[in-house]
């Protein structure tokens, strides 16, 4: 019996994505922060279970890690949000205005998306 639907299909090849640039976020902490963080969180996983205690003190140490650098992060994101357009003459365009105003809206929003 013939396949109907194989002889609708174009190619075997997967379709082709358009090229586009990403629009994801910048991450807030900086790539080798964040692994090394994640390093010691593994590591304390995989030490449970031949030592419970220094594995959760180790995993706290990993989320006060991680926290201190968001915070760090964020301190200067603001600091260069801020910079953008509060010592910007009266005149400023509202456009340019707009873009801080994104900025902090999408910054807020992820803030609160995790």
């Amino acid at each position: 019996m013939y396949d109907q639907t194989r002889a609708q299909q174009p190619s075997d090849q997967p379709p082709r994505r358009p090229e586009h640039h990403s629009t994801a976020p910048d991450a807030l902490v900086p790539p080798d922060d964040r692994d090394a963080v994640l390093t010691r969180l593994r590591m304390a996983i995989n030490s449970f279970a031949d030592t419970p205690r220094e594995a959760l003190e180790e995993a706290e140490g990993a989320y006060d890690e991680a926290v201190a650098h968001l915070a760090e992060a964020l301190t200067e994101r603001r600091r260069v949000l801020h910079e953008s357009w509060h010592d910007r003459d009266p005149g400023t365009a509202s456009e340019e205005l707009r873009v801080a105003l994104r900025q902090y809206r999408e910054i807020t929003q992820r803030l609160l998306r995790t």
